[in-house]
């Protein structure tokens, strides 16, 4: 069965670029202004607070994990009041060393396994749109274990590192959306996969995005009236269906136009347009240029 989980997180392309031990001791506070790209926590003793903004204040506790997929500011800090210390959040500590909040000499109340990665697709900002500001998941042992075994992949540099950590984050990336309940989330791809007959339009879209859909075709894979289709999917999903369809068709043809060996009339063809210049008048219209200038510039970045 095609599932749009799965096709995103493939097209996301995470890689690995941080992990690191965390550790607070004491009153402390931390403010990290917005990052803007995905990061990731897991608590392994203690509690600590966190409170993303734009988000209600979260008090985590052993066994919890956060990703932010966007990372917007947020401010952690312990149980006890404290002024927030800012921190920028582009400067990484050394290797080896464990950050610690707090008092240096105290024994640590809370530990926790911290990190970030890129998204490698020039569609990063669009796919990610679709996923929550901040996922919050409790009690999923799995992915604590994930990220124990991200650190562990980190610090020991063995053959073969970047593969197993590259596998490690998707792995990481389903099985934390997947624990969300997706009624629960706001608007987008988690939310449309909750509800059983938006997300059969959106397996079929993901299936056979070659196909010539229109609104009362897809109402009619979810069983319902063309009107009444189109609320439903726009409102958990957060975008009209064929909005949506356009966006997935762009985020495929992009990929395929990076590999460089396939015409633009083949590309045209496996991404739903009729013919190379309608679906260059498409592409230019949602990407900005041309389908051969997008090649082109993915070539000299690829061999740059």
């Amino acid at each position: 069965m095609v599932d749009p989980l799965s096709d995103v997180i493939r097209l996301l392309r995470p890689r690995t670029v941080f992990t690191k031990g965390i550790s607070g001791a004491g009153a402390w506070a931390v403010r990290y202004a917005a990052f803007g790209h995905p990061s990731f926590s897991a608590v392994t003793e203690g509690r600590c607070r966190l409170l993303v903004d734009g988000q209600a204040p979260i008090e985590l506790e052993a066994g919890d994990f956060v990703l932010m997929p966007a990372t917007p500011g947020f401010t952690m800090s312990s149980l006890q009041a404290a002024t927030p210390r800012l921190v920028d959040p582009q400067i990484a500590p050394a290797p080896g060393d464990e950050v610690r909040h707090g008092d240096p000499e105290a024994p640590a109340d809370v530990r926790m396994i911290g990190g970030y990665f890129l998204f490698d697709s020039p569609d990063a900002a669009l796919l990610v749109a679709l996923l929550p500001t901040l996922v919050h998941v409790r009690g999923v042992e799995r992915l604590t274990t994930l990220v124990r075994m991200l650190g562990e992949e980190a610090r020991e540099g063995r053959a073969g590192q970047n593969l197993v950590m590259f596998r490690l984050i998707e792995v990481l990336l389903v099985e934390a959306l997947r624990s969300l309940p997706g009624d629960q989330a706001a608007p987008g791809l988690l939310r449309g996969l909750a509800d059983q007959r938006v997300a059969a339009a959106m397996r079929r879209m993901h299936g056979a995005p070659d196909r010539p859909w229109t609104v009362a075709g897809l109402a009619q894979e979810a069983g319902m009236s063309r009107s009444a289709f189109f609320e439903r999917f726009s409102r958990a999903v957060g975008l009209p269906p064929m909005e949506y369809l356009v966006a997935w068709r762009m985020a495929m043809a992009k990929r395929l136009l990076r590999r460089r060996d396939i015409p633009i009339d083949a590309v045209a063809e496996q991404v739903g347009y009729g013919s190379a210049s309608t679906f260059s008048t498409a592409f230019r219209r949602h990407v900005g240029q041309s389908p051969g200038r997008y090649a082109r510039g993915a070539a000299v970045e690829s061999a740059a």
